[in-house]
C-alpha cells in the first residue's frame, strides 16, 4: 500500500487487541487435517511443492505531492523489472482510483504476470467504496476472460479503511479510537461481517474466478465467502518451525493460502516491531526517532527467512510489501529526516533534490531487493516443470 495507508494498517495491527479479536470457528476433516500437517493438494489431489505464485505489492495512489502521483511510464518500467530482475510472477495491484488500478493491472497481464487486483479506496462511503470495488471487478473478470491469470481481492482490512465500522471519520480518527479503547468489540465485529458480505457479494457478481480479501493476522473472518485465505503476516520469530505453527491455522480452512503482505523496515530491531515498524516519523515535526541503526542487511534477512517459510508450507501466494514508496525518501546524509527508515520498501528513493517535495526522484534496490530476487529465482527454478492449474 501507497505510505499513508501503510502507515494506517500498521496502527491498525497494533490497535487490533483493543477491540478483542478472537480467532474464528474453522472447518475440520481431510482438508483440515492436511493443511494442520503442511501439506496443500493441487488440481489432481496430489501434493505440490513450492511457493506457486512469487509476488509483490505494487501500489498505485495520488502519491502524497504531484512528484509522487501515478505515472504510466514508470509504472511500466518497474513492472519490467519485477518480472525480469526481481524474478516475481505475480503483482498485487493495490491502491484506489479505478483508471490506475485497470491500466496497472492490464500492464502486468500483457507482461504475463499474475495479477492480485485489490482495490483498496479510504475514507468514502461505503457505497462508493463497493462501487469502486464493482468497476475494478468487472476489470478483471475481463481480463480473466481474455485469458490472463487473475485474482480479485474484496480489498484490505475493512474495518480500518471502511467508514461507519470502527468510530471514526478518518483511517486516523479510527487509528486513535482503536488504540485508546473507544470501541464496542461486538458492535464492530458484526458491523465488520455485514460489510465483508456486502463486498464479497459484490465481488461475485461481477468476477468469476478466484475471490480473496487481505486481513490482518489477527481478523476474524468468515473465510467461507471466499476462495483464497488472504493475511497480511508481520510476525517475528527465531525460527521457521514458529512461524509455521502460526500459519497452519490459516490452513485448517482447506483453502489456499495467500500472504498478501510481508516484509520490515531497514533498520536493526525493525522485525520485533511487526506492523508498527513504519512508526520511527514524529508526525509533528517530521524526524526520525534518535538512535536508530539502518540496516539492510536486517531487512533482506528477514523477507529471505520468510519466503523459505512460505516454500516450505507450498502457499499459494507471498507478495512482499512492497516494491517502492515514493513519499518516504531516503537521505543518507541526513538520518534524522532519512524517511526511508520508516519504509517497507524493496527500494529506496532517491531525490534529485533532497528535501524538496517537489523534486522527481528514482529508486535504487535495497539487499532486501536482492535478497528476494534470489529466493525468486530459486522458486521459478525448482517449480518449473511442475504443471500448474489456471488460476
Amino acid at each position: 500500500m501507497e505510505k499513508s495507508n501503510g502507515t494506517s494498517r500498521a496502527r491498525f495491527l497494533a490497535g487490533a487487541a483493543a477491540v478483542g479479536v478472537s480467532a474464528a470457528l474453522l472447518p475440520t476433516g481431510r482438508a483440515a487435517r492436511a493443511a494442520e500437517a503442511g501439506v496443500t493438494e493441487g488440481a489432481a489431489g496430489g501434493p505440490r511443492r513450492g511457493l506457486r505464485h512469487r509476488g509483490v505489492v505494487y501500489t498505485v495512489g495520488a502519491g502524497g505531492t504531484p512528484a509522487t502521483g501515478f505515472s504510466a511510464e514508470r509504472m511500466r518500467a518497474d513492472l519490467r523489472v519485477i518480472r525480469d530482475a526481481l524474478h516475481a510472477d505475480t503483482v498485487d495491484v493495490t491502491g484506489d482510483g479505478v483508471a490506475r488500478l485497470t491500466a496497472t493491472a492490464a500492464e502486468a497481464a500483457e507482461r504475463g504476470l499474475h495479477v492480485w487486483l485489490q482495490p483498496t479506496p479510504a475514507d468514502l462511503p461505503q457505497r462508493d467504496i463497493l462501487d469502486h470495488l464493482a468497476e475494478t471487478g468487472r476489470f478483471a473478470e475481463r481480463l480473466r476472460r481474455q485469458g490472463a491469470s487473475v485474482d480479485l481481492s474484496v480489498g484490505c482490512e475493512f474495518w480500518l479503511f471502511v467508514p461507519g465500522i470502527v468510530p471514526g471519520a478518518t483511517v486516523l480518527e479510527r487509528v486513535r479510537n482503536l488504540l485508546e479503547g473507544h470501541v464496542d468489540p461486538v458492535a464492530v465485529q458484526r458491523r465488520l461481517d455485514a460489510f465483508t458480505a456486502r463486498a464479497a457479494a459484490v465481488g461475485r457478481s461481477v468476477f468469476h474466478g478466484r475471490l480473496g480479501y487481505a486481513a490482518a493476522q489477527d481478523d476474524e473472518v468468515d473465510w467461507r465467502l471466499f476462495d483464497v485465505v488472504g493475511i497480511d503476516y508481520y510476525s517475528a520469530f527465531r525460527d521457521h518451525a514458529a512461524h509455521r505453527r502460526e500459519l497452519r491455522r490459516y490452513l485448517r480452512w482447506g483453502k489456499p493460502l495467500a500472504i498478501t503482505e510481508f516484509g520490515t523496515c531497514a533498520y536493526v530491531g525493525a522485525p520485533e516491531a511487526g506492523g508498527m515498524g513504519w512508526d520511527v516519523v514524529d508526525p509533528e515535526t517530521g524526524e526520525v526517532r534518535a538512535g536508530l541503526v539502518r540496516s539492510e542487511r536486517t531487512q533482506a534477512a528477514y523477507v529471505a527467512d520468510l519466503v523459505d517459510v512460505f516454500s516450505s508450507m507450498d502457499l499459494y501466494a507471498a507478495m512482499a510489501f512492497e516494491f517502492v514508496t515514493p513519499d518516504s525518501p531516503h537521505r543518507p546524509d541526513d538520518p534524522r529526516h532519512d524517511l526511508d527508515l520508516g519504509s517497507y520498501a524493496l527500494t529506496r528513493t532517491v531525490q534529485d533534490r533532497p528535501g524538496d517535495p517537489a523534486s522527481d526522484w528514482h529508486w535504487e534496490p535495497k539487499e532486501a531487493f536482492h535478497a528476494l530476487a534470489r529466493r525468486y529465482a530459486h522458486e521459478r527454478r525448482r517449480t518449473r516443470v511442475r504443471p500448474r492449474s489456471g488460476a
